[in-house]
């Protein structure tokens, strides 16, 4: 945070400690019951940074989580199984090339005007266009059929198409223009009425919502940072407010810790190729002591991952074995024994290391057990993390240097060094971005050129399936079939560390309801069932 930030997040305290905001003020003696009836109307949230690209959709708004002002047509439950949302009905041709949806027909915009199969068409157009995070690649066509009827038409089976429909929200056809992302439109349950950058978004009820009305009828939400939040809670000036690990465990009067699943993880990327190539942009790629499979599997076994969610998480995650741990697609078989040293050790024997110096570092042929783990330099959870891995590897003669960079610096050494990386989503596409051979080097990605054949075949037989629940059993054994697999049972090209639980602190009297397992943490997850949020007198 730059030090202008930090003032301004201070100062931000500082008037919400001393003014009496409609509804988060502490209530005194003398206005209780005014302060009561107020409250349950009005919330001040801070849970998150700034969305930085703003709020639409169509380049990339409420991937993670509930896009807040806009409606999606389909959604998942608690249970992660698929319902509708604006869609009353959706069906798959047996070819899987064609998908139909009916749309509800009483959805409306927060102008007020009708939200039919037009928008749909133009929102899909518009974010298949937007060159952004959104892949629409495999959609063909997309028509409006009639008012409320919409077909969609891909070039081939894709299974996951369906995410498109959970993640991607609605927007108007009408009203779409070049500062959409600061002043949305949508059908959601909230409207945006005012966005000061870098403070606050306030937000209000949209009553055009087709859906269960939400018990609050303004939220305010703070952008503060992970101090400020803290301080803001104990001031009693905010109702909900995001938490580091660190924090987890300082009670705050009038406020309760509330815990939530994740498969927001945290792993070790091992680039799997020697070095010497380079990337088209001359950026270099791979390195000889990670591309030894028996360095990879050692590292995933040693890890205690255990330990780590108790010293570094302050117990408040689960250790981590794939990148998609407790989902429907999750392989349970890929759960390993942690901190087995002998089991690593021997792994590394086997594999021809030996200390032949005695200097405490294995050595096969010339080349030494070593090499450098990068993290974010402004991730101090991802810092600990990384610092404890390498004391962790220490014993069983590898030696790991930490090092953090800037984003910008990473992205030219992602491709030859070990990279402390995050993820973690409700969508299996996730998996094949991150493991198949056709998106090595690719983005942000399959940054260690990962390849396995048998891999890519399961893989592309997941996206190929005509639904979610034909696609499972592909999904899985891509993870570990037996025999080979990319997870530390097979090759083994990331260590799998962590699954962060989120925190917040949550005021007594507030009710958050049932949340589901969240993804990773960008987007203000927790808002995903905001509208089954209640007041408790």
């Amino acid at each position: 945070m730059s030090s202008k930030r930090a003032m301004l997040a201070v100062l931000l305290v500082i008037v919400l400690s001393t003014m009496v905001f409609t509804g988060c003020a502490p209530a005194k003696s003398d206005n209780q019951n005014t302060q009561n009836i107020t409250t349950k109307e009005e919330l001040i949230l801070a849970i998150g940074s700034e969305p930085e690209d703003g709020f639409d959709p169509t380049t990339g708004w409420g991937r993670y989580g509930s896009p807040l002002f806009q409606s999606t047509l389909l959604t998942r439950n608690q249970d992660l199984k698929i319902v509708n949302d604006l869609a009353v009905e959706y069906k798959v041709s047996d070819d899987g090339l064609i998908w139909t949806v009916e749309l509800r027909k009483d959805a409306k915009f927060s102008d007020g005007q009708p939200l039919t199969s037009e928008d749909v068409v133009y929102t899909y157009n518009a974010a298949a266009e937007s060159g952004s995070v959104i892949d629409l690649s495999v959609m063909k066509s997309v028509e409006a059929i009639d008012h409320y009827i919409v077909q969609f038409t891909l070039k081939q089976p894709q299974s996951t198409f369906v995410n498109l429909l959970l993640t991607l929200g609605i927007v108007p056809k009408h009203a779409h223009g070049k500062d959409y992302a600061t002043n949305p439109i949508g059908s959601g349950p909230f409207k945006l009425v005012q966005w000061d950058k870098g403070q606050q978004l306030i937000v209000e009820a949209n009553p055009e919502y087709y859906g269960s009305a939400p018990a609050f009828k303004k939220l305010t939400f703070l952008f503060l940072g992970e101090d400020a939040a803290f301080a803001a809670a104990k001031a009693g000036t905010v109702d909900i407010a995001y938490l580091p690990p660190a924090f987890g465990k300082q009670a705050v009067p009038g406020m309760r810790l509330v815990t939530l699943n994740s498969v927001d993880n945290r792993g070790m990327m091992f680039p799997v190729v020697k070095a010497g190539g380079t990337t088209k942009e001359g950026i270099p790629v791979g390195n000889d002591v990670t591309a030894d499979l028996a360095i990879r599997k050692a590292i995933n076994f040693a890890i205690d991952r255990q330990a780590l969610v108790n010293g570094v998480l302050e117990g408040f995650g689960t250790p981590a074995y794939t990148v998609c741990d407790g989902l429907p697609w999750w392989n349970p078989e890929t759960v390993i024994k942690d901190g087995d040293m002998e089991k690593a050790k021997k792994i590394l024997s086997d594999g021809g290391w030996r200390d032949t110096d005695g200097d405490g570092i294995l050595e096969k042929d010339t080349l030494k057990a070593q090499f450098t783990l990068i993290y974010p330099s402004s991730d101090q959870t991802r810092q600990s993390l990384a610092i404890s891995v390498a004391d962790m590897i220490k014993p069983i003669g590898i030696n790991i240097a930490v090092e953090g960079k800037s984003w910008d610096e990473i992205q030219k050494m992602m491709h030859s060094n070990a990279v402390l990386f995050g993820w973690g989503s409700h969508d299996p596409l996730e998996m094949y971005n991150l493991y198949s051979s056709k998106t090595a080097g690719i983005g942000w990605y399959n940054t260690g050129f990962y390849s396995n054949p048998i891999i890519d075949s399961y893989m592309e037989k997941a996206l190929a399936a005509v639904t979610e629940e034909e696609a499972l059993e592909y999904w899985k054994k891509a993870q570990w079939d037996g025999n080979t697999g990319f997870s530390a049972m097979g090759d083994a090209p990331w260590a799998w560390m962590v699954n962060l639980n989120h925190l917040y602190l949550v005021n007594e009297k507030l009710d958050i309801g049932q949340a589901k397992i969240q993804p990773h943490g960008h987007g203000w997850p927790i808002t995903d069932n905001i509208v089954e949020w209640h007041w408790n007198e």
